[in-house]
């Protein structure tokens, strides 16, 4: 999926979940911390936002990333191709996250691949409560950040989370840290 598709999947399905909860541009905007603004640029597919953003609009949506990229769910099995994992955050050094499945059904759940090259760190808000995280590192050694503490997560160790406060993940070893994350977020209420 090229970056039209996806700014025009995104908008699309906005508009859709959106009016599917009953929220106004404002009632959104508040619950998301999104200004409305963007929320009209990004309706309207004149922006591409940022990851942080998209996560505060699913977020208050109550749906998964992957089903405001357009990945909606057909039969109980679905296979999704490798070059089809949308990459939803990277930096210079090649550092990366790409999200490669996701599903709704008692709430959104997604699953990431993670690369984190020496001295990069990704940072998130808090999720909705009850919102919760599993991760498992296959190589290096992750730092990860729950409300302002470090933990150390080893190769070969997983790591179980309520994310509800500021988190992140970061790698302060010499040696690229690769990790899978599921995040599963409590239905809509």
């Amino acid at each position: 999926m090229d970056l039209d598709q996806l700014t025009q999947a995104l908008a699309r399905n906005l508009k859709h979940w959106r009016a599917e909860r009953g929220l106004t541009l404002d009632a959104l905007a508040e619950r998301s911390a999104v200004s409305r603004g963007m929320i009209i640029q990004i309706e309207q597919a004149r922006t591409n936002p940022s990851v942080g953003t998209t996560v505060k609009l699913a977020d208050a949506l109550g749906v998964s990333i992957a089903t405001l990229l357009d990945f909606e769910n057909g039969p109980q099995v679905r296979i999704v191709p490798g070059d089809q994992a949308v990459r939803m955050w990277s930096t210079p050094a090649g550092s990366q996250a790409s999200l490669l499945v996701g599903s709704d059904g008692d709430g959104p759940r997604e699953l990431w691949a993670w690369t984190l090259l020496p001295g990069d760190e990704s940072r998130s808000d808090a999720h909705p409560p009850g919102t919760s995280e599993l991760l498992h590192v296959s190589a290096g050694t992750l730092t990860l950040l729950v409300g302002g503490t470090a933990h150390t997560v080893p190769a070969g160790s997983s790591a179980a989370f309520e994310a509800n406060a500021p988190h992140g993940y970061r790698n302060d070893g010499g040696e690229p840290v690769e990790m899978v994350m599921s995040v599963s977020v409590p239905a809509m209420r």
